[in-house]
């Protein structure tokens, strides 16, 4: 199973096409921008949670290695680096392996970048595993979370997000976002979303528990931020059972 194809080419020249762009935060990812910390919020309490560490630590992931999938350029591989975390970031694309590195080295920041298929990476085990806003662009879903359950250390923790399959997330993500220019046009494929039972399932096939999904909701009045609303994006941590 971790041997089968889960990158898309198309996707991956999709993606890369943007390399130039990623870390402008008005550019084309700057939805990216602000969901980044929605997201790290919820990585450092569940990093909190998981090794029973102080939410004053300035370095919770001191000593530990932290595995990203489909980083991009490196939006979250850096500020796991700033959390104390032997980082290795992996991407289909080239292009955005590049620009990571590139951006990486300018913030004086030592993390492995590497571009391919983890199955046949030679990485080492990881306590912290993530893959944001991933699962919904691979070929071979259950290859992938395969992939990254045999990265994850024993005791570690895996962090994925990932849009949910409802008519809301078809409306505001697929047909208004694009339309509108927040996101590239042919960035998401509504077909491919996740819900959040399936994403369980997917999980359990890989001998891992998944917690209670955290929804990721916008409101004019509070942009992106963490909810019990699971309709547009949700995230989760899953760890071996």
């Amino acid at each position: 199973m971790t041997n089968a194809t889960t990158i898309r080419p198309e996707e991956a020249t999709h993606f890369g096409a943007l390399a130039a762009e990623w870390w402008d935060a008005k550019g084309s990812s700057a939805m990216l921008h602000r969901l980044n910390p929605v997201r790290l919020s919820f990585i450092r309490d569940a990093i909190d949670l998981h090794w029973a560490g102080s939410a004053e630590a300035r370095l919770p992931l001191d000593g530990k290695r932290a595995l990203d999938l489909g980083c991009g350029a490196g939006l979250l591989c850096e500020p796991l680096a700033r959390l104390g975390a032997q980082v290795t970031g992996v991407d289909a694309a080239p292009e955005n392996i590049a620009a990571a590195r590139d951006h990486a080295e300018a913030m004086g920041l030592a993390i492995d970048y590497q571009q391919g298929e983890v199955a046949e990476l030679d990485l080492p085990s990881s306590d912290l595993v993530c893959a944001m806003e991933v699962i919904e662009h691979v070929a071979d879903k259950q290859a992938f979370v395969a992939a990254l359950a045999n990265q994850l250390a024993s005791d570690g923790l895996m962090v994925l997000s990932t849009p949910n399959r409802t008519a809301r997330s078809r409306l505001l993500l697929v047909e208004a976002a694009e339309r509108l220019g927040a996101i590239p046009r042919g960035t998401h494929v509504w077909d491919d979303f996740i819900a959040p039972e399936e994403l369980s399932d997917l999980l359990g096939g890989a001998g891992l528990t998944m917690s209670e999904p955290k929804g990721i909701a916008w409101l004019p009045t509070k942009g992106l931020h963490l909810s019990d609303d699971l309709a547009l994006n949700y995230i989760v941590t899953a760890q071996r059972a």
